[in-house]
């Protein structure tokens, strides 16, 4: 099976309400359809530094950042493809280059027990990008389930919808079961309109007349914020008081 390894888009996010997520469905639905897989659950696996120095980075909103992670679009075993995708983000356009592996030759590569058994020009820059963040770990678990909508015209247009987002740090391998925190309540969705260029003006409409804004989010940084850096904050002030 062939897969598309190289992006050049933009990602623009909204945070939406059930109720705007039936009236948006409502209306793209002359224009757009649900993709061959339905509602899918996407696992991932974050790689971060002992102290999550790629997040901490990103969420200080810099002109360019970039994360590393693997991605599989079901319950994995060692045997399964997934995704090794090195995403970078400048200028508010996002890059991204990603390789399919073994699910257990991607996490011994990524982990250094093994040389990647592909040597392209991504997967160089991904050696580079771990000689450079050294010590690099599985640092998050992180799924949601998601639906994806294409243009029915076959345009590069894609919307998506995420929701029960759910991260953690124990048990981080795609061949573990999806659970975890939830970093949205219950009735928030979010989606995510992904286009190489100008969002059209049918969806420009839409958007003005159900009063939906873009906003910026991040599912590792708010999985971060709300697990990670309130553990950080806990144990310095333990350290100081025990001082």
């Amino acid at each position: 099976m062939s897969y598309i390894n190289v992006f050049r888009r933009y990602e623009l996010k909204y945070l939406l309400t059930r109720d705007q997520q039936r009236r948006v469905l409502s209306r793209i639905e002359p224009y757009m359809r649900l993709d061959s897989y339905g509602r899918t659950t996407i696992r991932n696996v974050y790689y971060d530094t002992e102290s999550y120095r790629l997040i901490r980075r990103s969420i200080e909103k810099p002109a360019y950042k970039e994360k590393l992670r693997i991605r599989s679009y079901k319950q994995a075993d060692r045997d399964s493809t997934v995704f090794v995708e090195l995403k970078k983000k400048y200028n508010r356009v996002v890059y991204k280059r990603r390789i399919a592996l073994p699910e257990s030759v991607a996490t011994d590569w990524l982990c250094g027990r093994c040389e990647c058994p592909e040597n392209t020009q991504i997967s160089r820059e991904i050696d580079y990008f771990k000689s450079y963040y050294e010590g690099l770990r599985p640092a998050m678990f992180l799924s949601y389930e998601r639906e994806a909508y294409y243009e029915r015209d076959g345009g590069d247009l894609r919307v998506t919808f995420d929701d029960n987002i759910l991260c953690r740090q124990t048990e981080i391998s795609l061949c573990a079961d999806a659970r975890g925190y939830s970093i949205l309540p219950d009735d928030r969705v979010l989606m995510e309109i992904k286009c190489p260029g100008a969002i059209p003006l049918w969806l420009v409409r839409i958007l003005s007349e159900e009063k939906i804004y873009k906003t910026s989010f991040s599912k590792y940084g708010t999985a971060y914020l709300k697990t990670v850096l309130p553990k950080i904050h806990t144990n310095s002030k333990e350290t100081y008081i025990n001082a």
